[in-house]
């Protein structure tokens, strides 16, 4: 749980940072649409709070943040799967955006599973 909200973190902080350069990396074309910057800025500080939160929590807190994490990019990867048949998001970046958020989704459970029967410190 520690390195996904380590990673959460991370990722927060390269979007709240540089949201121009996070979302090109992403496949985004800020140049098209000056308000993606803005929306980077969002997701960042949300990614930032959310790792912050469940690192410094212990035991059922954490457990249960680790669950919003999940649900949090579970969202975030049907959303990627919905734009897969839109057109606003290159189809490349879209099945990119949906592949790092189900990996992050996988991530979490794998941390639950690991956890399950460590110490209520956790």
């Amino acid at each position: 749980m520690t390195g996904l909200s380590l990673g959460r973190i991370a990722l927060g902080v390269g979007a709240l940072a540089a949201p121009t350069t996070a979302a090109k990396a992403f496949g985004l074309d800020p140049a098209s649409n000056p308000q993606l910057p803005f929306f980077g800025r969002m997701f960042g500080a949300r990614e930032i709070a959310l790792g912050a939160v469940t690192l410094a929590s212990k035991g059922r807190l954490r457990r249960n943040l680790t669950l919003v994490g999940i649900a949090v990019d579970g969202a975030d990867a049907a959303t990627g799967v919905l734009e897969l048949k839109g057109n606003a998001v290159p189809k490349p970046s879209a099945g990119m955006l949906a592949g790092v958020a189900l990996g992050a989704v996988g991530s979490g459970l794998v941390a639950l599973v690991l956890n399950r029967g460590g110490s209520a410190a956790q």
